[in-house]
């Protein structure tokens, strides 16, 4: 693996990384019924975003194998989805891990599924403040956020505000 490949996938691991930081944050003790939450009609519900982060890591990883396969996930149970979330950033960081060539370009990985991710990531911080129940924000500048911490640990928050 050239310095190249290796320096932008310690950078797409770090974005899996802060991906897991901030999502966990939001879906950690979300109330009851979050699921169902949504901006209005015609918008996706909570657990439908969270079941398209989902779907997002498979397409990654596939894209990742060389295939180019979408697949949608009907939505189950929210702590299904949320183990899903964990999951397939896991999946996702171990193969960005292995020493096998990525059969797509990191950049392309970067501007396809994991950004849509991390666009997900914050329409469901929204959703939190509409279901009453937000999440603190937090200069994530500061937080203690490392590649390949991908599953629901993550560390604390450094600096949060009131």
């Amino acid at each position: 693996m050239s310095d190249r490949e290796a320096a932008e996938r310690a950078l797409l691991r770090h974005l899996l990384a802060t991906i897991a930081y901030r999502g966990g944050k939001v879906l950690r003790d979300a109330p009851d019924g979050f699921g169902a939450v949504s901006a209005g009609k015609g918008t996706r519900s909570a657990i439908e975003i969270l079941a398209h982060v989902g779907d997002l890591f498979d397409w990654g990883l596939a894209l990742a194998n060389g295939e180019h396969r979408w697949s949608e996930t009907r939505p189950d149970d929210w702590s299904a989805q949320v183990d899903r979330f964990h999951g397939g950033l896991a999946a996702v960081d171990a193969r960005l891990a292995a020493p096998e060539p990525l059969e797509r370009s990191a950049r392309r990985l970067l501007q396809g599924p994991f950004a849509d991710a991390l666009t997900h990531v914050g329409q469901l911080a929204m959703l939190r403040r509409l279901a009453d129940a937000p999440v603190k924000g937090e200069n994530y500048y500061r937080a203690e956020i490392e590649a390949g911490r991908v599953g629901p640990d993550q560390h604390p928050a450094v600096y949060e505000f009131d």
